[in-house]
């Protein structure tokens, strides 16, 4: 099992935006000191999981991350969820007004895809192509 962790400025924010949009579960959040996210756990689909806490918590590899924002508006590790049908979270996303870095498509390993960068900058790739069913 691979649980990817992200880091974010403003962890609170973050998590009601992966809710609202993406369709992710909270799990467990708990709180560190001055309102900040020590460390939570969000669900997706039954098997999926996302790993997050606020930038500003301070541990032995924090040296080690950038936000995407310190980068250039780049990321080092998009992350993919797997849907069912990309329609619904499309139609989200495009409520949102969320920055579109690739529309929707159909792609030619199969099912339809689109990416997207949430309110901090990470880039969060949605496609129904899911590589455990053959």
């Amino acid at each position: 099992m691979l649980i990817p962790s992200v880091r974010y400025k403003d962890a609170h924010a973050a998590i009601e935006w992966l809710e609202r949009v993406l369709g992710c579960k909270r799990q467990a959040v708990y709180e560190g000191p001055d309102e900040t996210v020590a460390h939570a756990q969000l669900t997706f689909g039954g098997t999926g999981m996302l790993m997050l806490g606020s930038a500003s918590n301070k541990g032995p590899l924090s040296h080690a991350y950038a936000m995407p924002e310190e980068i250039g508006g780049k990321v080092t590790s998009p992350l993919y969820l797997v849907v069912k049908d990309c329609e619904p979270v499309w139609k989200r996303v495009k409520a949102e007004g969320a920055e579109v870095v690739m529309e929707l498509r159909e792609m030619e390993y199969g099912g339809k895809a689109f990416t997207v960068k949430d309110p901090e900058g990470y880039m969060w790739s949605v496609g129904e192509y899911d590589p455990w069913v053959s």
